[in-house]
């Protein structure tokens, strides 16, 4: 037991541990580091390699297959942050509380490479932890809760030293850690293999999505249609009865006007209105669903700037994302609203638009971040069939993409309670609910 009594409020599961199961902080049986090696390369240090933030949150397992940020580090840097097997490194800030102490496994010994900075160290000294065991622990939410508390700020989130070196470890046997660690490696694995299959299903499913609807806006939905030259370089050829054009040609193209949310006097617009943002466009919907509503209590109000039947593109985050807008709306000057012509469907525009992302981003700057130039978007040529067309392409990928969705939507399931399951199985066993060496015990009887 630890010499200090642990304080337990901040973990409930605490309270009922195993027999011969003891409660402790970190620090009684583990060093707790904080790195101060930055990622600078200085000529009078020596080269070292940098385990970073990203190697950390990505990663369960550090190994010799991660490629290593190259810095430098003076000689006490390295005595003191080189990596060692067993080692368990920690995330100590985040955007938001719930997404902190994100940890990994040192599983090779990595000479050369240092943790670098923003992550926590964890280093066993005694006999009675296992590092396999103790990154585990990190891995149950219900147990990183304690973090989660004593994590500070406002816009970014972080963790003191305190925090780790406080933080309550349930303790059985090293045995029995080992064999905990051993039973969730080989059980996580196996549905972590099934959650990347579903993964890869849905990925295929949404690749096909994308090549029919580029196929459809750009050849039709009849492979005998006689075809002419497009005269773009990005499309050898369309149905002869086409036209291709310049999408400001076909549409009225309108930048939004805010950098941010206005603040300006209800009585000269006439109240709230809805204000969409470039996070309102989600790629698995057709349509914007979510908006922020101004308040007039706090003097927010708007002009509204994109009326219904605007088709909405991102031209800064996620940049090229489109919807359409069923309802009256304004927006932030990193969104471009698209509004069809008679001629033009706007169902049929939102797929051209969806196919066209790749060669819209061509004409795109990198400053801080990517931008589209919205003058340049009605620059570009597109192919358009006659109205009646591009109804019935629009009805054709409306119900293809329903049925991809459909399928989409059960596998999110599976992966849900497949993550669900992970993390329930994760839990039961670091903190005694389940165990295994009696399950093993157990099933030994029953087959004599």
């Amino acid at each position: 037991m630890s010499k200090r009594a642990p304080e337990n409020h901040l973990a409930p599961w605490a309270s009922d541990l195993p027999a011969g199961w003891t409660l402790t902080r970190i620090d009684e049986v583990a060093d707790v580091l904080f790195s101060n090696v930055d990622k600078h390369t200085n000529d009078d240090e020596e080269a070292v390699r940098l385990c970073n933030y990203v190697d950390v949150y990505k990663n369960e397992r550090i190994t010799g297959t991660i490629d290593f940020m190259e810095a430098s580090a003076d000689a006490r840097e390295i005595g003191k942050f080189q990596l060692r097997r067993g080692d368990v490194l920690s995330t100590k800030d985040s955007e938001t509380p719930d997404d902190i102490a994100i940890s990994a496994l040192v599983d090779d010994e990595l000479p050369g490479v240092l943790c670098g900075y923003h992550l926590a160290m964890m280093r066993p000294r005694s006999r009675r932890i296992c590092g396999a065991y103790l990154a585990w622990l990190h891995a149950s939410k219900q147990f990183r809760a304690q973090y989660e508390a004593r994590a500070a700020g406002v816009t970014r989130f972080g963790l003191p030293q305190y925090a780790f070196r406080a933080a309550l470890i349930p303790l059985p046997s090293v045995t029995e850690q080992r064999q905990i660690a051993e039973f969730l490696d080989r059980n996580c694995n196996a549905l972590d293999t099934s959650i990347a299959r579903k993964q890869q299903q849905i990925d295929a499913l949404n690749t096909l999505l994308y090549s029919t609807i580029v196929r459809a806006t750009t050849r039709g939905l009849r492979d005998d249609a006689p075809t002419k030259a497009s005269g773009l370089d990005w499309l050898q050829s369309v149905p002869t009865h086409w036209k291709v054009q310049q999408i400001k040609r076909r549409c009225a193209l309108m930048r939004g006007k805010f950098g941010h949310r206005p603040r300006n006097d209800p009585a000269l617009y006439g109240g709230a209105s809805p204000f969409v943002q470039t996070g309102d466009i989600t790629a698995a919907d057709k349509y914007i669903r979510s908006y922020s509503q101004t308040l007039n209590e706090l003097g927010f109000s708007v002009s509204k700037m994109f009326p219904k039947g605007t088709l909405v593109m991102s031209i800064a985050a996620n940049v090229g994302d489109v919807a359409i807008l069923d309802f009256e709306a304004c927006f932030p000057d990193s969104m471009v609203g698209l509004l069809p012509d008679h001629n033009t469907d706007l169902d049929f525009l939102f797929y051209l638009m969806k196919a066209m992302r790749g060669i819209l981003l061509r004409s795109a700057v990198l400053t801080t971040q990517l931008n589209l130039n919205y003058v340049r978007i009605g620059t570009n040529f597109a192919p358009f069939p006659p109205r009646e067309e591009q109804k019935e392409i629009a009805r054709h990928l409306d119900a293809r993409t329903a049925d991809v969705r459909a399928v989409v939507a059960v596998l999110l399931k599976q992966i849900d309670a497949l993550t669900a399951c992970r993390n329930s199985l994760i839990h039961e066993y670091v903190t005694g609910r389940r165990r295994v060496a009696i399950e093993q015990n157990e099933k030994a009887a029953a087959y004599g």
